[in-house]
């Protein structure tokens, strides 16, 4: 596996190739396995190579946490000797795709979509190995798709299918109700007539999806044997789905628990914010996540289940998980990084260090004051500063004795406090708030 900075990733334990007739066993054994169609464990098992692809869809600036689940997937193919194929949507991406929405997005323009597909692959590399003849591939299914002709594609590929098999599909049933256009109800078609043009034209024997993604996989089996023109071959085709995850709240894993999006891109979630996330699973939560999410073995993650069993508040599982995916995802300096910014972050000492500010600083998003601002009294400074809502509210804060800065417990709200080396202020709100300022002019 080769990161997008072209420096070597240190590999999770486990990292040895298996072969593909153990691919199943090890979906399974992660938790990940939802559904295979019939004829998968027997190809699987003649080890035989075999590519297999997964959609992402890039109306996002950037992947997030949410594409873990299909890049973890199509990584343990590769793991086991396939072949992954990363589907880039740059058509379907225009058009929208009803699972798994309660409600139709916003359509991008080409230029957005392939601007997106560019941040893509390199988050991609850093977890699939794209070199070499059997190395993983990305396509755009625009290179296709905007070239068909709609009374051809009717004839080619609506003639297959009833308006009575669309309608049984899930992704529709739940979405009648509430309303589907014409647009969204077409897509199960373009997703299947995606996958017959690579199981053509590539080879692409494997579609891979979440659990709300089965109707259209399923729809594209049945294009391809309708179309496949060979009576002896009953599975010219297979698919995978995976379980659907779920957060705590019970909502289709992706977001933070306050609602935002974690994104793989350090310039929307940084490395120090990325770890943070990982840190802060719930005890309930951690030994799922590092079946998914690394490659750790099954012994490794039980042993790490017992030790946070043992002693919850060491967080070994969580500082295993969050290590392991940020290295993997920012490289292993962030990640190092992101676990000294951490520790010093939640500690109670005072940072006096400006080379441990900085960093701090710089992974956490600090903000900056004027120096002139710093006469004006802290309530002042740090109001402008942002981190008071408004002068009445920091005036409450600091009479109360809720606020430190540089280590001296402030009550006075004309108080000026001084700079460590000239520079840095460390402000304390409350029991868990913790702010680096810098100075600037």
């Amino acid at each position: 596996m080769t990161p997008a900075d072209g420096s070597a990733a240190a590999p999770s334990s486990g990292s040895t190739k298996p072969g593909l007739g153990t691919l199943l066993d090890e979906l399974d054994w992660r938790g990940m396995l939802h559904a295979t169609t019939p004829g998968l464990p027997a190809r699987l098992a003649t080890g035989r190579p075999i590519a297999g692809y997964n959609g992402f869809d890039p109306s996002g600036p950037s992947l997030h946490i949410g594409h873990l689940v299909p890049i973890f997937g199509l990584l343990q193919l590769q793991r086991h000797g396939g072949r992954p194929v990363a589907l880039v949507g740059g058509g379907t991406g225009m058009i929208g795709d009803p699972s798994g929405r309660s409600a139709e997005r916003n359509l991008l323009d080409r230029e957005t979509l392939a601007a997106n597909a560019v941040s893509m692959r390199a988050q991609l590399e850093r977890f699939l190995d794209f070199s070499g003849p059997t190395g993983a591939l990305m396509v755009n299914n625009l290179d296709w798709l905007e070239d068909v002709r709609l009374i051809d594609w009717l004839r080619d590929v609506g003639k297959h299918f009833t308006i009575p098999y669309m309608l049984a599909k899930d992704s529709v049933q739940i979405r009648l109700d509430r309303g589907l256009s014409f647009t969204e109800f077409s897509y199960m078609l373009i997703q299947a007539t995606d996958f017959e043009h690579l199981h053509r034209v590539m080879g692409v024997e494997l579609q891979m999806g979440g659990a709300d993604q089965w109707g259209n996989i399923t729809a594209g089996l049945e294009l391809i044997r309708r179309t496949n023109g060979s009576a002896q071959d009953t599975h010219p085709a297979h698919g995978l789905a995976y379980r659907l995850l779920l957060s705590p709240s019970g909502t289709k894993f992706g977001k933070s628990e306050a609602g935002e999006t974690v994104w793989l891109d350090p310039r929307r979630t940084t490395p120090y914010a990325f770890y943070q996330h990982w840190l802060n699973t719930d005890d309930r939560e951690v030994g799922t996540y590092l079946r998914w999410f690394t490659e750790l073995s099954r012994e490794e993650i039980e042993t790490l289940e017992g030790e946070t069993a043992a002693r919850p508040e060491a967080r070994a599982a969580q500082r295993a998980l969050a290590g392991d995916i940020t290295a993997r995802t920012h490289g292993e300096a962030e990640a190092a990084e992101a676990v000294v910014v951490s520790e010093a972050m939640f500690s109670d000492r005072l940072i006096s260090d400006p080379a441990v500010l900085e960093p701090l600083f710089r992974a956490t998003g600090g903000f900056t004051f004027p120096a002139e601002s710093v006469s004006k009294g802290s309530n002042t400074l740090l109001t402008e500063a942002g981190l008071f809502p408004s002068k009445s509210e920091g005036r409450r804060l600091i009479s109360s004795g809720g606020v430190t800065i540089n280590g001296q417990r402030v009550t006075d709200p004309t108080f000026v406090p001084e700079p460590i080396a000239g520079e840095w202020l460390e402000v304390r709100i409350g029991k868990r708030r913790r702010e680096i300022g810098r100075r600037v002019g």
